[in-house]
């Protein structure tokens, strides 16, 4: 990497070798396609550059994106760096049922990265009316399609002169135990990331075709892990709206095959989601021995899930050394370990007894769990105890990360736990054989009796009990007045399911499979359990609700639910511009 080079050189770079087989490939949900080459969206990102510098924005501005899969998003992403502001990508309203939920958490993000400038599209414009009244500070909204037509009329401006060391972008981190805290990157601990996981890639592998993603670009897997490294070692890059693969997951398969796709991350839940819904009609004609790394990371990896999908999509070409299990996190840019892209996933048997008790053991008839991998070129992992003191191979702690793509720290100022250069992750995992296992969340560890269980342990055990909603279950400990209770919520399928039959199913899978005996299984409506914006289930907001009595189902898409959600929105917003008006 040339050191000083930055995110926007990387675009300019690409665009100057003008090649016709680089750029984006946008996918809809009927399989049509429109393609931009990156000279297209270097032309583009500086005519967006004009449109926000005529808006008002300047440099050092954070401006919110709020868009869905699109080519505005790439445009306005880097046309931020074209006047020198800073991007802070974030999520739409995707579960309108939630809208309440999603004001609320919208507008922290907001506050705590400093966002005085929002672009969006006019569609979901309609509905973000409500986040007025509620910022403390004046927030602009703009959109996207009017700044791009602005800037196109308007004179091209150049880009300002960025250091390597200039704040690049603001990330999210999962929000999965504690409110989403934004992590700052600079344009070098971004481009340091790209290029480990670029030099990690199989030997003698043809990238020619580059990679498919269905997943958000306002996530790190999605931004950093697919659209940076296809503009820093520029190649075509396929991308599908995330809505598209959930209703229909043939559709990301489909891609890969159609295009000849190398690459293609995703979290754990969609090989499930594959293995359960893809037929082999929709499979028919398809082709899937060009993907030599579908990377698995984001959430726990489960090697029954990974077998699976293994066996179901090999006749179609799928290999067996496809599904690569990875594991990082928003505070390291993306990546940090990688499994071996050149061999099968490998996992290993312990005993669950002595896990509990902080100690690995083998056992032929224990707990699987598939390794992470190894640290990528200039990372480092360690494993430590409550106290900071590193603990030898052998024995589960708390896994502390080193690296050059390190964040420098949260923006909003609070405290980074980061000592001497190494991060604490608040992940608990162990070192066997030089391979990196995660456990688990440290705040998520379920205490029973005096000991620690981890959570994914007891939720992956309801996964085989008909009627249950694969990775839709969570498992918390709660304290009481008579000691430590086991609870467990698990989303059905569909109506019907949540007899009495159903939780006694799952209790008897919980007890067969971890000795424990739940004091509590409650069957839960599909999109109960409350997520992440990247779809990480969130424990102790579970049981934060259950305990108010608000674990409850979202409100039913109606025509009078978006009727009343469009009225209010437009009410905020008239109501915040009379505001306004009466202030000046």
């Amino acid at each position: 990497m040339n050191e000083r080079e930055t995110l926007l050189g990387c675009l300019l770079r690409a665009a100057e070798l003008g090649r016709e087989t680089d750029g984006l490939r946008f996918v809809d949900r009927r399989e049509n396609h429109t393609w931009h080459t990156w000279p297209d969206i270097a032309v583009g990102a500086a005519q967006m550059a004009s449109g926000l510098r005529a808006a008002g924005v300047r440099s050092n501005d954070r401006v919110a994106i709020i868009l869905p899969t699109c080519l505005h998003f790439v445009e306005l992403f880097f046309a931020c760096h074209h006047l020198g502001a800073v991007p802070v990508p974030l999520y739409p309203p995707v579960r309108l049922g939630r809208l309440d939920t999603y004001y609320e958490r919208t507008t922290r993000m907001l506050e705590r990265a400093g966002v005085e400038v929002l672009v969006t599209d006019a569609r979901i414009h309609r509905i973000l009316g409500p986040l007025l009244p509620r910022a403390r500070q004046p927030l602009n909204i703009l959109i996207a399609k009017t700044l791009r037509a602005a800037g196109g009329a308007a004179q091209a401006i150049g880009p300002c002169k960025a250091a390597p060391d200039d704040l690049a972008l603001i990330q999210f981190s999962s929000g999965t135990t504690t409110a989403p805290k934004p992590v700052g990157l600079t344009h070098a601990q971004i481009l340091c990331n790209a290029e480990a996981i670029l030099d990690f890639m199989p030997e003698n592998a043809d990238y020619e075709h580059g990679g498919v993603s269905w997943l958000p670009l306002y996530h790190d897997m999605g931004l950093i892990g697919c659209i940076v490294p296809a503009v820093h070692r520029p190649g075509p890059l396929t991308l599908l709206p995330p809505e598209a693969f959930l209703a229909r997951p043939a559709l990301w398969l489909r891609a890969i095959s159609r295009f000849k796709a190398t690459i293609s991350p995703a979290p754990n839940f969609a090989f499930s989601l594959c293995n359960e819904r893809i037929t082999d009609a929709e499979m028919e004609g398809c082709d899937l021995s060009s993907w030599r790394l579908a990377l698995n990371g984001a959430e726990p990896t489960s090697p029954t899930t990974m077998r699976n999908f293994i066996e179901r999509f090999s006749r179609w070409g799928l290999r067996e050394t496809a599904i690569t299990p990875v594991y990082g996190l928003s505070e390291a840019a993306l990546a940090v370990t990688f499994g071996d892209p050149n061999t099968r996933f490998h996992t290993q048997h312990f005993d669950k007894d002595a896990l509990t008790d902080g100690r690995l053991v083998l056992n032929p008839k224990g707990v699987e769990l598939a390794s992470v991998g190894k640290p990528l070129r200039g990372f480092k992992v360690q494993i430590r105890d409550t106290e900071g003191g590193l603990i030898n191979e052998g024995a589960v702690g708390q896994i502390w990360v080193a690296g050059d793509s390190l964040t420098d720290g949260y923006v909003d100022g609070s405290d980074t736990p980061i000592t001497d250069g190494w991060l604490q992750t608040g992940d608990l995992g162990f070192i066997h054989e030089a391979q990196l296992y995660i456990t688990g969340r440290a705040k998520d560890v379920v205490v029973i009796r005096g000991k620690n269980h981890a959570p994914q342990t007891i939720e992956a055990a309801v996964d085989t009990v008909v009627g249950v909603r694969t990775g839709c279950a969570v498992a918390v400990a709660d304290v009481g007045e008579h000691g430590e209770h086991l609870l467990v919520f698990v989303e059905y399928r569909k109506e019907g399911m949540s007899d009495k039959d159903f939780t006694e199913r799952c209790r008897q899978a919980i007890l067969n499979a971890t000795g424990l005996n739940p004091d509590l299984v409650m069957a839960l409506a599909p999109g109960t359990l409350p997520r992440t914006s990247s779809g990480k289930l969130r424990r102790a907001e579970a049981l934060r609700r259950w305990h108010k009595d608000e674990l409850t189902p979202p409100a039913a898409i109606t025509p009078w639910l978006l009727t009343g959600a469009l009225a209010r929105s437009t009410w905020d917003r008239l109501t915040h511009r009379g505001h306004q008006t009466a202030k000046r």
